[in-house]
C-alpha cells in the first residue's frame, strides 16, 4: 500500500454547456462579421504586398481577434510552442528579466527562455505578498505566466496574477495551451498583452498557432516573420477556424465526463484506486493513484481495451479514445515519487462507463499477472 500521497489540487473552472453553446454562437457571430459566405469555401497562399501573409489568413486573424475582445491577433507556425517563441522574442530583449513562477516550466518554454537570453526571475505566484514585492521592486517590464498549472499544488488565480501585474505597469504573456475555450476566460481576456496557444490542440491543423493581444506585440511577431515560407496559407487557417466551432462544446462535455469519473472512482467504483485528484496538469485530467506501484505498466495494458497510452497534441484531432499515461513531465520533476503510483486519465470522446471499464480491465489483468 502506497505511503504517497496526492497534494491537494487546485482545479481551473470549466464551462458550463449553455455557456459553451454561447461562445459557439459568438465565433460563428465574429465569423460572419469578416467573411462572406462564399469565401468560406476558398483559401488563398503567399504573401500579399499589402498584408504580408495571405488575405485569408488575415481574415482568420481579424475573426480570432474579435472573439477573443482583443486588439490583433497572429497565426504562426510551431504550435503553441512557436507562439509562446513568437511572443516573448517579439517582447523581451536578451539579457531583459522576466519575472515568471518559480516550478518547473513546460520543457519546451525552457529551451526558448534559454535560447533568447532572457533573464528569469522566479517569485511564487501562489505567494501575493512576494509577487507583490517582486512587482513593486520595478524591476521588470514584462511577467510570463502559464494558464494551467505548473505544480499539482498551485493555487494561484491567473486573473488576480494579470490584475497585479497591470496594476503595477507590468506588460504579460499568458501560455494558454490547455486552458483557451475549456475556462470561462483565457488570459488576453483576463487582461493580460497576449495569449499564445496552439490550433493543433483545439483540432486544427498540426504545426498552427497563434498570438492574440496587444496590437504593438503582434505587430512584433508579424515584423519577425517576414519570410513567405513561416506563413500560415490560408487553407491552414481556414481549417483550424472550421475546427474551433465545435471546441467549446467539446471542452464542456469532457469537462463534465471527468468530473463523473472523479466522482465514481472517488465512491469505490473501482477496486485497487487510493485517490483521486481532478487537476490541470498540464490539460485538465483525473490523476489516479492506485494502491500498487504499477502506474509505469498499466497505459500499455489499456491501450489494449482501446485506450490511447501516449498524446499526439493532448486533445488534437486525432485523439478520441481514453488517454492513459505517465504523470506531465513538469509534474514529476516537482514530485517524481509520483511515477510508480499514479497515472492520468483523460476520457476525450468517450464516456465515464468507458473510461472506468478500461481502468477496471487494466487493473485486474495486471494483478492477476502479477500473482502468476
Amino acid at each position: 500500500m502506497s505511503q504517497i500521497r496526492l497534494p491537494p489540487t487546485f482545479p481551473l473552472p470549466t464551462v458550463p454547456l449553455h455557456d459553451a453553446l454561447a461562445k459557439q454562437f459568438q465565433l460563428l457571430e465574429a465569423v460572419t462579421t469578416h467573411f462572406e459566405g462564399q469565401q468560406l469555401f476558398a483559401a488563398d497562399t503567399g504573401v500579399i504586398p499589402s498584408l504580408g501573409r495571405p488575405r485569408t489568413t488575415a481574415m482568420v486573424e481579424a475573426v480570432l481577434a474579435d472573439f477573443l475582445s482583443a486588439q490583433a491577433a497572429a497565426l504562426v507556425q510551431g504550435a503553441g510552442t512557436g507562439a509562446i517563441r513568437a511572443a516573448l522574442t517579439a517582447a523581451v530583449a536578451p539579457g531583459e528579466p522576466l519575472l515568471i513562477h518559480r516550478a518547473p516550466p513546460y520543457p519546451t518554454t525552457e529551451v526558448t527562455l534559454r535560447g533568447l537570453g532572457v533573464e528569469t526571475a522566479e517569485v511564487d505566484f501562489n505567494d501575493r505578498t512576494a509577487l507583490d514585492a517582486a512587482l513593486a521592486s520595478g524591476r521588470f517590464s514584462w511577467a510570463y505566466m502559464q494558464h494551467t498549472r505548473q505544480r499539482l499544488a498551485d493555487s494561484y488565480d491567473p486573473g488576480e496574477v494579470l490584475a497585479a501585474c497591470r496594476a503595477a505597469g507590468v506588460r504579460t504573456i499568458v501560455d494558454d495551451n490547455y486552458a483557451v475555450m475549456r475556462v470561462p476566460a483565457c488570459g488576453v481576456e483576463l487582461g493580460a498583452d497576449a495569449s499564445c496557444f496552439s490550433l493543433f490542440k483545439l483540432h486544427g491543423p498540426e504545426g498552427v498557432g497563434l498570438v492574440v493581444g496587444a496590437h504593438d506585440l503582434v505587430d512584433g511577431v508579424r515584423a519577425q516573420n517576414y519570410s513567405g515560407g513561416g506563413q500560415v496559407q490560408g487553407h491552414q487557417a481556414l481549417n483550424a477556424l472550421r475546427a474551433l466551432t465545435h471546441v467549446p462544446v467539446m471542452w464542456s462535455v469532457q469537462s463534465q465526463v471527468s468530473a463523473e469519473v472523479a466522482q465514481r472512482l472517488a465512491a469505490g467504483e473501482v477496486p485497487g484506486v487510493t485517490e483521486i485528484r481532478i487537476a490541470n496538469a498540464q490539460d485538465r485530467c483525473v490523476l489516479v493513484q492506485l494502491d500498487r506501484p504499477i502506474a509505469r505498466q498499466l497505459p500499455a495494458v489499456a491501450a489494449r481495451y482501446g485506450a490511447a497510452f501516449y498524446p499526439v497534441g493532448s486533445n488534437s484531432r486525432y485523439e478520441i479514445a481514453p488517454l492513459f499515461y505517465r504523470m506531465s513531465s513538469s509534474s514529476l520533476n516537482d514530485a517524481p515519487e509520483l511515477a510508480d503510483w499514479t497515472v492520468r486519465i483523460n476520457p476525450m470522446r468517450a464516456g465515464a462507463d468507458l473510461v472506468l471499464e478500461i481502468l477496471r480491465c487494466s487493473l485486474t489483468d495486471l494483478l492477476h499477472h502479477k500473482d502468476n
